[in-house]
């Protein structure tokens, strides 16, 4: 009796143990709000001047800050609605959703429907708003990868089976966007994609003949194509006059703009790279603003927190892995090499570590699909882990 009683006991020790498991990562879900919000402030900061010029002379003080506001209420409710499908949903949707994805990149190059900005054709008009596809390819490729390296699995060594479909896919999709084009969300697709491979074990040999010949195609794209060649030489010179007036201009106040920031900023809202200097200051550029306000401190602080971002789906993959649910440890690692490889080219570009490329900084620059797609990609990985936890706790998802 003695004994039963203490293994009552011990079962009832352990069950308030696993009860007060909660049932979402609350230091990511923080995280990832303060730099959804954090974005949101920067963002009214670099774009509150805009109005005052004669390119957003009609828009207002606060169009961008507003818009951005209501983009980022479709994220949520967006990621809410993500959060209550099933993971094993999200594999069967994954073929089919990358499919969707294909015909609306092909859908916005026909003209009269895709709308034309900059020389660029990238958006879809829908109403009141413009609808990005290449942003949700970035969702669908994290899926059909995580997918396809699962359903391939035992074929991962074999250069017609493992490794020659995910080319083709990869190749069908560069093609798309390098028309539109849209040479930044190719690379960030290629890397989601190309990783994933490399995590679910794919041959050696056949991972270096891929990331070599991306490469190569790569510095093929950059060296055929005038302007983006000429965006590289001056990314290697900025301070020439020619390239500071030029190309480079982007780059030049960029620095500049960190260089006043020094330390500490010179104080929220007192930028003045951002008074008509810096082009894009409230998207591609944000990163400068934040340093020439925020000071190092600023910048470090927010890298400091995609690092954790970063982190934490790595080990939530991991988690999932563990436990057998590969697709769904794929999925979060992927959406952590989403944000990884974005951000690092994003800030890397602000501070002249890369040359300059279109690619915005993940939940805090300006965007309305971007911000959406972004928001709906942490869902995702809340969802991998809310599945691990449940497993841990004994019940199924």
């Amino acid at each position: 009796m003695s004994l039963l009683s203490e293994f009552g006991t011990g079962v009832n020790a352990v069950r308030p143990g696993r009860t007060r498991m909660p049932l979402f990562d609350a230091p990511l879900i923080v995280v990832c709000t303060t730099l959804v919000l954090f974005g949101l402030l920067m963002v009214y900061s670099a774009s509150i001047a805009l109005a005052d010029g004669p390119r957003y002379a009609n828009y207002g003080q606060y169009y961008f800050v507003l818009r951005h506001s209501v983009f980022i209420v479709i994220g949520v409710t967006s990621a809410l609605i993500v959060l209550t499908v099933p993971m094993r949903v999200w594999e069967h949707l994954a073929v089919p959703l990358f499919l969707f994805c294909v015909l609306l990149l092909i859908v916005v190059l026909i003209p009269g429907v895709g709308r034309e900005v900059n020389g660029a054709r990238r958006w879809l008009p829908l109403g009141i708003v413009n609808f990005q596809p290449s942003e949700l390819m970035k969702v669908a490729v994290v899926l059909f990868a995580a997918d396809y390296t699962v359903r391939k699995q035992e074929h991962m060594q074999n250069f017609l089976r493992g490794f020659l479909p995910m080319t083709c896919a990869l190749a069908v999709v560069g093609m798309l966007l390098l028309l539109e084009p849209d040479l930044g969300a190719f690379m960030v697709i290629v890397a989601i994609a190309v990783g994933l491979l490399f995590i679910g074990g794919i041959n050696g040999r056949l991972f270096s003949v891929l990331l070599g010949s991306m490469v190569l195609s790569f510095l093929a794209l950059i060296w055929l194509s005038p302007w983006r060649r000429e965006r590289l030489f001056v990314y290697l010179d900025p301070w020439n006059p020619e390239n500071t007036y030029g190309s480079a201009y982007q780059l030049s106040h960029s620095l500049i703009a960190l260089g006043r920031g020094e330390w500490f900023g010179v104080g929220l809202g007192a930028s003045v790279e951002k008074l008509h200097y810096l082009p894009e200051a409230h998207t591609d550029f944000i990163v400068a603003v934040i340093g020439e306000e925020l000071g190092f401190v600023g910048v470090a602080g927010l890298i400091a927190m995609f690092a954790f971002l970063v982190w934490r789906g790595f080990e939530i993959g991991r988690q999932a892995i563990a436990m057998d649910r590969t697709f769904s440890g794929l999925v979060a690692q992927g959406v952590a090499l989403w944000f990884g490889v974005q951000s690092f080219i994003n800030i890397g570009v602000c501070i002249g570590l890369l040359p300059t490329k279109g690619l915005t900084l993940p939940m805090v620059s300006y965007g309305g699909t971007g911000i959406v797609m972004n928001i709906v990609a942490v869902a995702l990985m809340l969802r991998v882990d809310y599945e691990n936890r449940n497993m841990m706790r004994g019940k199924r998802t």
